[in-house]
């Protein structure tokens, strides 16, 4: 459980809206109930936007009810559905989006996605006098401010499920499998999974890597009876086909390593019930901080307990990958 913080209502709502934009993230569906419940509860009416950004441009909202959102808690995905939508970037179709709303008596908006996500939230909280709070929607858990992201629990834990699956094969053939999950940016996701299942070695964008000495640990591993199979971890990285281009690279050093691209059975699944206590929290409080006078926030997390943290402050800087945890997991694997 994580430690909520006591907030005063300073102001009233007739009506709010969310919406999720961006990648899906197990998660999203209890975030989407945690918001709408609150604000019932609250007699705050709720609207849900469908496909995102794409959604609200077109002026796609439907009021919710509370029986909108039952049986939702264990959903993968979004019922609201997402989008990414390019057309957001331009102010003259913000305006028309905050004219949208205002048009439907809406005062707030909770938006739950990643960094562009976001950041389309704080320009429309910038440019109008709109409430708007974010929510961290992301599996990459790359979100500046915040210790945790909805669905990054969840992802962590499908990639476990399939690599232990490989993990027998690669036994059986006494081969190496290089296992590829997403992160074009960001090794967190990478290093977590790659600790949690005991990988040989772990690739992240954040470090070069090095493939003679890759390939000569690979080697070491054999001639010491350590084993002559393993899972090597790699975040997929900012070129497509790095994967691919590291398994023949290590052929041309004398392996015979196989590539599993996990793709995007990261995303889908039931969310964890990490993931699940996590939103619905996220969720809650981002009504309470809309009512409190807040604006222009994500709600996090910080060491357990919930936060809010500025949107400028959000999309200006860069969550880094801790450099004890990759070292950790190149550790582990000696």
């Amino acid at each position: 459980m994580y430690t909520l913080p006591e907030l005063e209502p300073l102001r009233d709502f007739d009506a709010i809206a969310v919406l999720t934009s961006g990648g899906d993230s197990p998660g999203m569906n209890p975030a989407v109930r945690g918001v709408v419940r609150a604000a019932l509860n609250q007699g705050i009416s709720v609207y849900g936007v469908q496909k995102g950004y794409s959604g609200l441009l077109a002026g796609d909202l439907r009021l919710m009810t509370s029986s909108s959102v039952r049986n939702i808690v264990q959903r993968g995905g979004t019922i609201l559905k997402s989008d990414r939508c390019e057309a957001f970037k331009q102010p003259e179709n913000r305006r028309t989006a905050v004219q949208i709303l205002k048009d439907k008596g809406i005062q707030g908006l909770v938006v739950i996605g990643g960094d562009g996500s976001l950041t389309g939230a704080h320009c429309l909280a910038e440019e109008s006098d709109l409430a708007v709070v974010g929510l961290p929607g992301t599996i990459d858990n790359d979100i500046f401010g915040t210790d945790d992201t909805i669905g990054f629990d969840t992802a962590v834990n499908t990639a476990l499920d399939a690599i232990d699956k490989i993990r027998d094969t690669a036994s059986s053939h006494e081969r190496h499998f290089l296992v590829e999950v997403m992160g074009r940016n960001s090794g967190f996701l990478a290093t977590h999974v790659g600790i949690a299942a005991g990988a040989e070695m772990v690739v992240v964008p954040e470090y070069e890597v090095h493939i003679e000495q890759l390939g000569q640990q690979l080697s070491e591993s054999r001639r010491s009876g350590k084993g002559s199979s393993g899972i090597i971890v790699v975040a997929e990285g900012r070129d497509p086909g790095l994967t691919y281009r590291l398994a023949e690279q290590l052929r041309q050093q004398g392996e015979d390593p196989r590539v599993c691209i996990l793709g995007h059975i990261q995303r889908g699944g039931q969310p964890s019930g990490h993931d699940r206590v996590l939103a619905s929290s996220l969720g809650a409080m981002a009504v309470s901080y809309l009512l409190a006078g807040y604006s222009d926030i994500m709600v996090g997390v910080d060491a357990g307990g919930i936060v809010e943290v500025p949107l400028d402050s959000v999309i200006r800087y860069r969550k880094g990958l801790d450099p004890h945890l990759f070292e950790l997991a190149l550790l582990l694997h000696k």
